[in-house]
């Protein structure tokens, strides 16, 4: 079973730059109005559907759970030499969990994040972003 994700978008070529870079892979389809991604690895269906307008972020983010601590380094350090601004929760209480994570931002402002899960915990901060 794959995770489907249908994402509106505004400008296909920018998304598409975007989502190349973070996914690390090239479309697999690509129309006039659409681009769908099946990144290897990922179990995901990634879908952008060209709308004449979107407002701001629809959902709370999108995440990347990766196995090892040294993944979100190597992550980080891909996307940064791509041009990305990243910005660093190291050791954050959130979810009920402590993670280490980082978060890029989309062409249309939808927010990603990329996080470790170190280990469960009892009480999670209520004001965090996230929720995984």
């Amino acid at each position: 079973m794959n995770v489907h994700i249908g994402l509106n978008i505004v400008d296909l070529e920018k998304s598409i730059g975007f989502y190349t870079k973070v996914f690390g892979e090239n479309p697999v389809k690509r129309k006039e109005d659409y681009a769908k991604f099946i990144p290897e690895g990922l179990r995901l269906n990634f879908t952008l559907n060209v709308r004449s307008k979107v407002s701001g972020n629809q959902v709370g983010h999108f995440g990347i759970q990766v196995g090892e601590q040294e993944d979100i380094n190597h992550h980080k350090k891909r996307l940064e030499k791509l041009g990305f601004f990243t910005r660093d929760e190291i050791n954050t209480n959130c979810c009920y969990a402590l993670q280490d994570k980082f978060w890029i931002t989309d062409p249309d402002g939808n927010e990603w994040e990329f996080f470790y899960t170190k280990k469960d915990v009892e009480v999670t901060e209520s004001d965090q972003l996230c929720c995984n």
